[in-house]
């Protein structure tokens, strides 16, 4: 059963259907569609990330709002066992911490509760502000990924691997 997290800003609790509205308006703003797109449905594009069994999606909430989603998946091969984190958050509350209280959070219940001792985002190359987001939690480049992922130009862009050992996680300041 998924589990309800607090961090120091945000809640990180199970997206629940009613989310989905809400989920797909933040898909459709224009920073957030660049790097999550979904095609011209948003409202269907999030119930079928709902539906990947393969991962567990949280809604962050902060003021008791929806703001956006971070979701995990776990590798459970043993001898490559770790975790993989994405996340959005809606630009009108971007620059306040809250993606950095999400993924620390979500990152510390990974480590403590799951048991994960590796944890990776693959955020876009060009992704300056979700890099700064995720050094400050403690993930650290591994590689630059080659034309990774196609881009809503149809263009193949650069993404970035970073990895997170249970040990280097940042406290919040």
């Amino acid at each position: 059963m998924p589990t309800t997290l607090r961090g120091a800003q945000v809640v990180l609790r199970p997206t629940d259907p009613s989310d989905v509205p809400v989920l797909a308006a933040i898909r459709a703003k224009p920073e957030v569609y660049a790097r999550w797109r979904g095609g011209e449905n948003l409202v269907a594009a999030v119930r079928e990330d709902l539906a990947d069994s393969g991962a567990e999606h949280l809604s962050i909430e902060y003021g008791g709002a929806v703001i956006g989603m971070i979701q995990w998946a776990a590798e459970t091969e043993p001898d490559y066992r770790h975790a993989s984190i994405d996340i959005y958050l809606d630009p009108a509350v971007h620059g306040r911490g809250l993606g950095t209280d999400a993924v620390r959070t979500l990152a510390r219940h990974l480590i403590t509760d799951h048991g994960h001792h590796r944890i990776v985002i693959d955020p876009a190359a060009d992704n300056a502000a979700a890099i700064r987001c995720y050094g400050k939690v403690g993930f650290r480049p591994v590689g630059l990924m080659r034309s990774y992922e196609r881009g809503p130009d149809g263009m193949w862009h650069d993404g970035l691997l970073m990895d997170l050992l249970a040990e280097e996680i940042t406290e919040a300041p």
